[in-house]
């Protein structure tokens, strides 16, 4: 079974992140022409933290994992306290990683284990905008 790989905080979901999901699964199903396997890593709290600011995550992390494990797109989840998920990538050696459109393949961390796609962001949509928008 083939595993396609995406991460990220995935903080307060939104459609974007749905869309990023779907596309994993789909490609799940077109490289192995049948079911494929969607892993999810996610930053910790502690994590998000680091990354992006004591004022982040809105949603704690048992809470994310439980909503993105209750999407029919996602087979598991798997939080990670590292800033990036290298040693998880390592550990799981997926078939293929995924990320959003503001990478190029070359930056995504665990290019070196797996070949990389490239998911087209989903314009004007991101947590930060959101929380921005809130304030």
């Amino acid at each position: 079974m083939k595993i396609i790989f995406t991460n990220g905080c995935f903080d307060i979901l939104h459609i974007g992140h749905v869309k990023l999901l779907q596309y994993c699964h789909e490609l799940a199903y077109q490289t192995t022409g049948g079911p494929g396997k969607v892993v999810v890593g996610l930053n910790s709290t502690r994590s998000v933290r680091r990354l992006k600011g004591n004022s982040r995550p809105i949603n704690g992390g048992s809470d994310r994992k439980y909503i993105l494990e209750s999407l029919k797109y996602v087979d598991e989840v798997i939080i990670f306290d590292e800033d990036t998920p290298y040693q998880l990538i390592k550990q799981l050696s997926p078939h293929i990683i995924v990320k959003g459109g503001d990478y190029s393949p070359e930056d995504v961390v665990g290019c070196d284990i797996a070949e990389v796609k490239i998911f087209n962001t989903v314009d004007g949509i991101s947590t930060t905008d959101i929380v921005n928008r809130l304030k």
